[in-house]
């Protein structure tokens, strides 16, 4: 789940998206209604992968937050934000036992319920489990590119002591050097018998 570029703005209803940025400004893209506009330093902006949940530990990143009420609804809508606050509770508690449920007002609430479904429908909400299969893709690529590699040192007839590889390659470049040397003066003597 990717919450970058994504800002809730004091006394805005809804979320946005980050656009571009102006001379004085950002440019941001209502999730609502696709309807851009400037926001400007002197507005409360907060970026949603910086907010966090209050609880009696340490406090949860919304991130988790939300793909917890993902898996529990799996994939579907959750409760409106419009719902009884007691039913809001509830349901929180069954996702975050341990949050703080006074520092945790009723309308911070609300908007979680209400960015929820938003992020939902706009489908900026994706499953951990396939962003996890993605990055294990990634990892296991590069990994299968060491093993090959270590299994073509181990190999190699060069090593004579597997203990002490550091002084196989040492011994590799003394080797290869002479071999050189000689090389040169093969052609240096060559050529100076063909005239």
């Amino acid at each position: 789940m990717n919450l970058s570029g994504i800002i809730a703005i004091s006394g805005k209803p809804g979320l946005f998206k980050v656009v571009t940025q102006g001379k004085n400004s950002i440019i941001v893209e209502s999730l609502i209604d696709n309807k851009r506009f400037p926001a400007y330093a002197t507005d409360r902006i907060s970026a949603l992968e910086d907010i966090s949940i209050y609880t009696y530990e340490e406090d949860a990143p919304l991130k988790d937050i939300l793909s917890a009420m993902y898996k529990k609804e799996s994939g579907k809508e959750c409760p409106s934000h419009k719902e009884d606050i007691k039913v809001l509770q509830s349901y929180v508690l069954e996702i975050l036992p341990n949050y703080d449920q006074e520092r945790v007002y009723p309308s911070d609430l609300k908007k979680l319920f209400q960015w929820y479904n938003l992020l939902l429908k706009t489908g900026s909400l994706k499953p951990e489990e396939a962003e996890e299969e993605t990055q294990e893709k990634t990892e296991k690529a590069p990994k299968a590119k060491k093993e090959t590699t270590a299994k073509e040192e181990k190999t190699t007839p060069a090593k004579k002591t597997p203990a002490k590889p550091k002084a196989a390659t040492a011994d590799k470049s003394k080797s290869a050097k002479p071999a050189a040397a000689k090389k040169v003066s093969a052609v240096k003597t060559g050529s100076s018998r063909g005239k």
